[in-house]
């Protein structure tokens, strides 16, 4: 009998003693209990007093908290991703590298019971009708999880952290991951109310440097916050509102999404809109509000360079409307300032690739003047500023700010 399946035997003769007082009891009450159990059951006799102890933990995360197994790697501070592919392949990442797990769930039934709480804890539901939930952890941590019926390996479960203290300019400075004059630049590009978008690849460091970038805005504006999931960390600022999107109920209905979060946020009197993550229809919301006077708003996207990006917002566009591609390039140029591209290197560091500002729109062509670009020099790899210059200074003017 391997450890894991006396694992589950133990836990099983646990859960008879507690049951009908299992929520009466203090997590130490239910520790006792199990470690009692555990050291003068039979089944345990042949481990080592650390495996016992280790065994016993195992049995009470499973019995007590909402990750079960998973829960020694939410609390590892060191731990950056959770990747769980059906009940036997458990991964996490972890310094920037991926380790298989040598743990495994009973059955589809345990991983499916964890994932629905997780997702009704904030307000939400997955089951066959609703198969796809993204949700968020108490500490803040993103979770997506996929239900069984489309996942052939599943059910699917990825929870990732986020650090437990603010990430700030300085940090990222410090990790090589932007340099101090690019920092500076952007501090009074935001403070000056530029319209600032973030691309980069999956696990980049958009969320990251958007907290950081929004530290920059002034205290005494108001701002309203869109997101999927709530994820944000912006706590210098007093005058904000946070909006979160919603899913459909089992019957379809109650959905909120990030293109009705827009629509209302315009009647709040925003100086400023900062929307997570631009994914679809709501790319027109939000570059509609960027060229109707909420200068200094913020968003990211997925884009493999500030010129890909620039063409997923345009296709995300025409997912909205059927305007012409030229008046679609057009606003597009008018709303955004600046793209900061990031992305992740082979090394596993996340560094700022690029900042490019959308020059103009002319000749059917968005043109972007490159100001910062990641270059690499007798091997090692820095951002360097070009010989390009800021061409649009008007909202530097305008603020009194100069570079």
């Amino acid at each position: 009998m391997s450890q894991m399946e006396i694992i589950k035997e133990l836990t099983d003769g646990v859960r008879v003693i507690i049951n009908s007082r299992e929520n009466q009891l203090t997590d130490d009450e239910v520790l006792e209990y199990i470690e009692n159990y555990v050291l003068h059951d039979d089944k345990s006799q042949f481990y080592s007093y650390k495996e016992k102890e280790k065994m016993i933990y195992i049995i009470f995360n499973i019995i007590r908290k909402d990750l079960s197994i998973l829960q020694p790697f939410a609390d590892d501070k060191e731990v950056n991703e959770i990747m769980v592919n059906g009940t036997d392949n458990i991964f996490i990442e972890k310094h920037g590298k991926l380790e298989k797990l040598n743990f495994r769930f009973q059955n589809k039934e345990e991983l499916e019971e964890i994932i629905r709480r997780i997702a009704a804890k904030v307000h939400r539901e997955i089951n066959e009708l609703n198969p796809i939930v993204d949700a968020r952890l108490e500490d803040g941590s993103r979770v997506n999880a996929v239900y069984k019926n489309i996942a052939l390996n599943g059910p699917i479960l990825t929870i990732r952290k986020f650090p437990a203290n603010k990430i700030t300019m300085e940090n990222l400075i410090e990790r090589d991951s932007v340099t101090l004059e690019a920092s500076e630049f952007l501090k009074k590009l935001v403070q000056a109310g530029y319209n600032i978008f973030i691309s980069g690849g999956t696990s980049s460091g958009k969320t990251t440097f958007l907290n950081v970038l929004s530290s920059y805005i002034p205290k005494d504006e108001r701002v309203i916050v869109i997101e999927d999931s709530a994820e944000l960390q912006i706590t210098e600022i007093e005058n904000i509102v946070r909006m979160e999107c919603k899913n459909a109920n089992a019957q379809g209905k109650g959905e909120v999404n990030a293109k009705q979060l827009i629509k209302a946020s315009l009647r709040m009197r925003p100086d400023r809109i900062i929307v997570g993550e631009v994914r679809g229809e709501e790319v027109m919301d939000m570059v509609q509000a960027m060229n109707t006077g909420h200068d200094g708003s913020l968003s990211t996207g997925h884009g493999n360079s500030p010129e890909g990006m620039i063409s997923r917002l345009e296709a995300m566009f025409l997912q909205a409307a059927d305007f012409p591609i030229e008046a679609i390039r057009s606003q597009i140029a008018e709303a955004i300032d600046i793209i900061v591209h990031l992305g992740r290197l082979k090394d596993k560091s996340r560094r700022v690739l690029e900042i490019a500002e959308i020059q103009e729109y002319r000749d059917n062509k968005i043109r972007i003047n490159t100001l910062f670009k990641f270059s690499i020099k007798d091997g090692e790899g820095k951002l360097v500023r070009t010989d390009n210059h800021l061409i649009n200074k008007g909202k530097l003017e305008m603020k009194g700010i100069t570079l």
